[in-house]
Order: structure tokens, then sequence, then C-alpha cells
């Protein structure tokens, strides 16, 4: 992982906040650390708003409508499908201390969640913070073929709606690729960020 990186032993959500105006987000070593770390990476995922794609096999699938999507009905159960070992994923980040940070942005209105829901069973999920115009996707997860990817597609056109116009995605993976995602460089980030940041908060 490129970047600056140091230890920050008490973060509280006023100051999670501010990190993240200025292009920080915190991670832990594992769900187990106590400990948080702040993350400044040299070259920043994000994806383009006005250049997001979806395959033509992802939209078949969208147009058959197999789950029921909501926003912000599950904030903590989606953090913690998130926090929940995989096959593809059988550690992560997600420690007590992130859950209870995010948590309490939820509540005041600067943490967000994209739901996929099947009956009564939550399937899928995404969650991140916004601020100003900008919202900071954190993590995503799936119980179900193409779940979070859906959830992914509903959160770019709920951005897109609002008048969001910056989604960062901290890194670039390969499935994000598939999207639009691309790499940017700090300085290049930071003046979108700024961009991003001076407008007034958006609602989500």
């Amino acid at each position: 992982m490129k970047g600056t990186r140091s230890r920050q032993p008490d973060i509280t959500p006023d100051l999670l906040l501010r990190a993240y105006s200025i292009g920080l987000f915190p991670m832990a070593d594992s769900a187990d650390d106590p400990e948080l770390f702040w993350v400044e990476p040299e070259l920043r995922g994000i994806i383009p708003l006005d250049d997001f794609h979806i395959s033509k096999s992802l939209a078949k699938t969208i147009r058959r409508a197999p789950f029921d999507i909501r926003y912000d009905t599950a904030f903590e159960q989606v953090m913690d499908g998130c926090a929940a070992p995989a096959p593809d994923r059988p550690t992560t980040w997600i420690n007590a201390k992130i859950r209870s940070l995010y948590a309490t942005l939820h509540s005041m209105g600067h943490a967000h969640c994209v739901e996929a829901w099947e009956g009564d069973e939550l399937v899928g999920g995404l969650y991140g913070v916004s601020l100003g115009s900008a919202f900071f996707g954190e993590s995503m997860f799936s119980r179900r073929t193409d779940a979070s990817k859906i959830c992914l597609v509903y959160l770019v056109e709920r951005l897109r709606k609002r008048g969001f116009v910056l989604l960062d995605t901290q890194f670039t993976t390969e499935h994000l690729k598939n999207f639009g995602a691309i790499d940017v460089p700090k300085s290049r980030y930071e003046k979108m960020l700024a961009r991003a940041i001076a407008t007034p908060h958006l609602k989500f």
C-alpha cells in the first residue's frame, strides 16, 4: 500500500470528517487490531461519474430487478456484512473502532449505505462517507451474485441525481476498473477534492 501512513490512537467523528476533507482516511491492520492509522495514497482511485461503465450482462440483470434496493435502512448491518469473512476476503480491516466511528457519522448524516435485499434477507451492500459534493466509498459485500455490483450502479445513479461530483474509491481494483475506475495522482486528486468540499453539503 503506497502513500503516507501514520498511527492515530484517538480519532473522533469530527476529526474523521476533517481528515476526509484533506484526503486522509483511516484503516486498521486487521479487525482484531484496536489501533487505526491514516492513509494518504500517492495514487487515488476514483470513478468518474460521467464515465461510469455497466456491462451488457449486468444491465440485463438489473432490468430483471433481482433485489429490492434500499438506502440507509440498515447501516450497521451493512457494516457487519462488509466486516464478515468471505471466500475471497478471509479477513478485513473493519475493527470495533471503525464500526463505532462510522455508525456515529451515519447518525450525523455523513455516512450512508446502499442495500440489496432478497425478501427479509440483506444479501449485499456498500457504505461510505459524504462530505460536500464528494462521496468516499469504504467497503462493499455480496452474498448473491452481482448484489454489490448492482448496489454500486444504484449508488452512482443516486449521486448523479443529487449533484455529487466526486466518487472516491480510495484504491482501484480490477473489479472497479470494469466500471471505469481510474487512478489519479495525489496532486490532481487534491484539486478535485477541494472543489467538491467547497460546495454545500448535499443530501444523499
